[in-house]
């Protein structure tokens, strides 16, 4: 069963030690840094509860996000679902509770890739996809490793118990790991065939005994008003790091365990991480429709939307749109079994591994094709909400910061709106986000190259040249 927002915020009020600017968080449905979006993580919830989305959202009772799709309508079906969380965030939240419901149903599809030489979690796979359907649990997931390359850092087994395994070190980046009811802990880069220490993949609530968050900044906290940063003050889904000092994980937890083929192949042989490009990619394209919306109003206040270059740069936004339904849409349609249709269908790999190019390469063009539209009209705005009500200097904002048919009022609404979504470091974050939220390019450009395509390139270029030779005459 799906539950309401202030199930989801109960939920959230555990205990969990989350750590931000010196001072441990005590509740963070409540504190400034937390409680606005954790009302919006709330508000997705209640979302799936009303009676306009719930046909969207939930399938058989649970979030549609968590069934295996078995067809390509399923396909279709899953993405509107995507499609409609994504709306309700602009974009701008990314780990929202379908995304790992995803991952989860990407497991649940082949639970046999957990079968191990010398562990098996296929059973334990399964369990963690029906827990959170089930529960209708909010997952997030950290598989980053901090810097250095110093192994004693980076988490790893330092015990074996008889109910369970005990862990020490930490991962990054965990986003949206401080608003999570679960947080699975991995990785997804390849590991040394004898670096079993690492090779480990478990399930954790946030209020283990030994796990503390530590939060990066919080945008939100730093926000003055929702007129100010409508953004950042309703959607800083937050990133922090995930510290277990000796936590315990008990055994029917654990997914992965001292195997690193297995420990990488869970991601990639299973659905798993094209399923998160599938809600990825849909959020993608819903965050450039918004930008490009969002271009589009500003051209208009500017009293510029006629110029044939400013049309022009609209055009050239208006087609990034499209890719990126493009990749969405291709995905679906070049779907492919899994185990032969025992698992369902999965998005189409090629597509997918190369909207994660794509997205990762378009995302900063339409950003800064987005600020010249805007010129420096970003630099002088008032410095808050304020200015427009006081006695005083209300009135000659009114007059100096409005244009024809655009209201001083409205016109600092748009552009304290494109601020936060292009140069504010909430944006900056973004930006980062964008480029780096599926690891570092050089994972999913290797997977890319193993897809199938590279072959076929390569005998096309072969056939060329195997058709003439030194004797070819015209």
């Amino acid at each position: 069963m799906t539950r309401c927002g202030q199930e989801y915020l109960e939920g959230l009020r555990d205990g969990r030690e989350i750590w931000l600017d010196g001072e441990r968080v005590k509740d963070v449905t409540a504190h400034p840094a937390f409680r606005s979006t954790a009302a919006s993580f709330a508000g997705l919830h209640d979302l799936a509860d009303d009676p306009a989305h719930r046909p969207v959202l939930v399938q058989g009772g649970v979030r549609r996000a968590y069934a295996v799709p078995r067809s390509y309508e399923d396909l279709v079906a899953r993405r509107q679902a995507f499609r409609t969380t994504a709306e309700a965030s602009y974009g701008y939240l990314g780990r929202t509770p379908d995304y790992m419901a995803a991952g989860a149903a990407g497991f649940a599809a082949a639970p046999d890739v957990f079968t191990g030489a010398t562990f098996d979690g296929a059973e334990h796979a399964l369990a963690f996809h029906r827990r959170l359907a089930e529960g209708d649990l909010h997952a997030a997931f950290t598989l980053g490793n901090p810097g250095g390359g110093e192994d004693d850092r980076t988490l790893r087994v330092v015990a074996e118990r008889d109910g369970g395994i005990v862990v020490r070190g930490a991962k990054t980046v965990g986003t949206g790991a401080v608003f999570a009811d679960e947080i699975l802990v991995g990785t997804i880069e390849p590991l040394a065939p004898d670096d079993t220490a690492h090779a480990l993949t478990f399930s954790v609530r946030p209020d283990a005994p030994g796990l503390k968050l530590i939060s990066r900044t919080s945008y939100e906290e730093r926000s003055r008003s929702v007129f100010d940063h409508p953004l950042s003050s309703r959607y800083d889904e937050n990133d922090a790091m995930l510290v277990c000092e000796d936590v315990f994980v008990p055994w029917e937890r654990v997914l992965t365990y001292r195997d690193p083929v297995t420990t990488g192949a869970i991601w990639w042989q299973t659905p798993a991480y094209l399923n998160f490009v599938h809600q990825s990619a849909t959020r993608f394209w819903t965050k450039l429709e918004f930008l490009t919306g969002l271009a589009i109003l500003i051209t208009r206040s500017h009293g510029t939307e006629q110029l044939p270059p400013v049309v022009q740069a609209v055009g050239r936004l208006l087609g990034m749109v499209a890719q990126a339904k493009a990749f969405v849409l291709a995905a679906e349609a070049s779907y492919e079994e899994v185990d032969g249709g025992r698992g369902g269908v999965r998005p189409g790999q090629e597509i997918s591994h190369a909207q994660r190019i794509m997205a990762g390469e378009l995302y900063p063009r339409a950003v800064q094709d987005i600020k010249l539209l805007a010129g420096g009209a970003l630099v002088q705005l008032p410095a808050s909400g304020r200015d427009l009500l006081h006695p005083e200097l209300g009135p000659l904002v009114r007059r100096y910061f409005g244009t024809p048919g655009h209201p001083a009022e409205d016109r600092v609404k748009l552009l304290k709106l494109a601020w936060d979504a292009l140069g504010s470091e909430f944006a900056g974050r973004h930006e980062q986000y964008e480029r780096f939220y599926h690891g570092a390019p050089h994972v999913y450009l290797t997977m890319q190259t193993r897809a199938g395509a590279a072959e076929r390139c390569e005998s096309l270029a072969q056939a060329c040249l195997d058709g003439y030779g030194l004797g070819t005459t015209r």
